[in-house]
């Protein structure tokens, strides 16, 4: 019998995981996004990655229609953006000045670092879709990442 959800949640949340806003190109020319901490690296060779989107997200639909993805690694001054793109509804990328990946994908700025990505295959995952994309450009800097550890923001101080 699995383990009660409320349980699972907390378990789940003394693993501290990098917080990123995933984005993409709708359709309709419009930038999408999300705020997941669902993400990780699958393969070196070739160069793939996961996300997980929650297919109770207005921007799932277009995660499905344009099969690229960005995932934008939020920098410890980027709490607000994390939080922006939590919420459903609204316009997250208003006064928000991003730039286009070589997919296409919305970029947001002065992130820790981005992958931007091709969907090579897509699982379906209880109460999410698990977007698995070959990554065909990336880059990081130096800025330090954005945590999120027991229902809270939190950082590291990396060593140089």
């Amino acid at each position: 019998m699995p383990i009660d959800k409320q349980q699972f949640r907390r378990v789940l949340g003394s693993f501290a995981a990098g917080v990123t806003v995933v984005t993409t190109l709708g359709d309709d020319g419009q930038p999408y996004g999300l705020t997941a901490t669902a993400f990780t690296s699958v393969s070196l060779e070739p160069p793939l990655v996961l996300v997980c989107v929650d297919k109770r997200s207005e921007s799932h639909v277009h995660f499905h229609a344009s099969q690229v993805f960005a995932v934008n690694f939020l920098g410890v001054h980027q709490e607000e953006l994390s939080r922006r793109f939590a919420v459903s509804g609204g316009d997250k990328f208003s006064d928000l000045p991003t730039h286009r990946s070589a997919t296409g994908a919305p970029l947001l700025r002065d992130t820790a670092g981005y992958v931007d990505c091709r969907a090579v295959n897509v699982v379906d995952a209880g109460d999410h879709t698990v977007f698995i994309g070959q990554v065909e450009s990336a880059e990081a800097s130096e800025v330090q990442p954005l945590l999120y550890f027991r229902g809270a923001y939190a950082e590291i101080k990396a060593k140089s």
